[in-house]
């Protein structure tokens, strides 16, 4: 007799952007838009109350944005209708710890950020010997996301050292700046030199762009490898887009939790 085919349930995503901008919701679902998904995963997208700054630049626009995003959902039923959150801001964002500790019927969420999702990808691109990088925004971000990736990989200690983690080249620009006002030209030139002095290291083969504000932007960063380093080495790297890589990983944290899990 034939196995009878088994029943799909549904998966829904919640992205989360943590600033007021709904500009950069709108670049977020450009790049969900683009995503091979599977037929029984649906995808949502969040902006955070006006309250929220409409561009995280630093350590008190990350603060701030957690408060009130952490108010706003406290207020709403929204997360029961989830099964994971992605947290759009590439930083190490204090909603990505305070999701995941929610109990009772929230621990059943499936919970990262677009920070954390980014360096998983790449580390599971690369080959033996071979290095990640990251090209981000602003220069506040240099210390914090060198700190976040350390204490992501429990590498700890002022001296200690990832021998695969390439480091954090910034362009000095805002994420706004990305699709807000700012002529192309600069935003490309920017996006090239901070890419250009990433791949002096010729041992970088993936390349995280650091910013949900990125998406769209791969291909500057690609014609800058093909220059420094010619079309083949080019074709080769890896340039990962932190909303895309925590959908996929999000898609998956749920199965496992669903066959993995100890059932109610």
């Amino acid at each position: 007799m034939p196995t009878k085919r088994a029943v799909r349930r549904t998966t829904r995503i919640l992205v989360l952007n943590p600033n007021s901008s709904q500009e950069m919701t709108h670049t977020l679902q450009q790049s969900i838009r683009s995503m091979e998904l599977s037929s029984s995963t649906e995808v949502d997208a969040y902006t955070a109350p006006q309250k929220s700054p409409t561009s995280i630049n630093n350590g008190e626009d990350v603060e701030v944005s957690a408060r009130v995003v952490e108010d706003d959902l406290t207020k709403t039923q929204l997360l029961q209708q989830y099964d994971a959150i992605l947290v759009a801001c590439f930083s190490a964002h204090p909603l990505v710890g305070w999701l995941a500790e929610q109990d009772g019927e929230f621990a059943r969420l499936s919970v990262m950020g677009i920070f954390e999702a980014s360096i998983l990808t790449a580390l599971s691109l690369i080959r033996p010997g071979k290095k990640w990088g990251i090209v981000t925004t602003g220069k506040y971000w240099e210390q914090h996301l060198v700190e976040g990736a350390k204490r992501f990989l429990g590498t700890f200690g002022d001296q200690a050292k990832n021998d695969r983690f390439a480091g954090v080249e910034t362009t000095g620009l805002n994420a706004s700046d990305f699709h807000d006002g700012v002529d192309p030209e600069v935003v490309r030139q920017a996006l090239q030199n901070a890419t250009a002095r990433l791949l002096t290291d010729k041992d970088v083969e993936c390349v995280i762009m650091g910013c949900a504000g990125m998406t769209g932007l791969e291909k500057v960063i690609r014609s800058t490898a093909a220059e420094l380093c010619g079309p083949e080495q080019a074709a080769d790297l890896f340039v990962v887009d932190g909303v895309r890589a925590g959908i996929g990983l999000l898609e998956q944290m749920v199965r496992n939790r669903r066959a993995f899990q100890r059932p109610p």
